[in-house]
């Protein structure tokens, strides 16, 4: 079965990663650091979109009581995100302090933009945390007891 992630989840990260290389392109000590957070961030980004976020793609259909044989393919994703927790909580810490960097950067050269984005992202990661990971385990915890 083929999950995909929520549409609304992707074109988010869609729309940091766009602001966060116009943020790469910056002359000075924000585009520096926003290269260097960008070193962290793809391939964490990457991982995400590979096993954390299509399980949650099946919310909506899990909601309606359906489930079917086919979706027992999604424990592959939940297990290894299960399974990769602790190093993706641990990517996040890394990914707040760049942008921790990024927002003392961009205060000090006057580039409040790159301040919000960062602020946003930094939410961005706390909703992962607190809410998607955790949704997306439940899911293949859940189908693991249904089927």
């Amino acid at each position: 079965m083929d999950f995909k992630n929520p549409q609304s989840l992707t074109l988010e990260h869609k729309e940091l990663h766009q602001q966060l290389v116009k943020a790469t392109k910056e002359g000075g000590k924000v585009g520096e650091v926003a290269k260097a957070l960008a070193n962290v961030l793809h391939p964490h980004f990457e991982k995400e979109e590979e096993y954390a976020l299509p399980p949650l793609g099946l919310l909506s259909t899990l909601a309606e009581g359906k489930i079917t044989e086919e979706m027992k393919t999604v424990f592959i994703m939940t297990d290894k995100l299960k399974a990769d927790l602790s190093h993706m909580l641990k990517e996040h810490k890394e990914i707040v302090a760049a942008l921790d960097n990024l927002i003392d950067a961009a205060k000090k050269e006057n580039k409040m933009e790159y301040a919000y984005f960062a602020e946003k992202l930094k939410l961005h990661a706390r909703t992962e945390e607190e809410v998607l990971y955790p949704a997306a385990i439940l899911i293949g915890e859940y189908l693991k007891l249904r089927l």
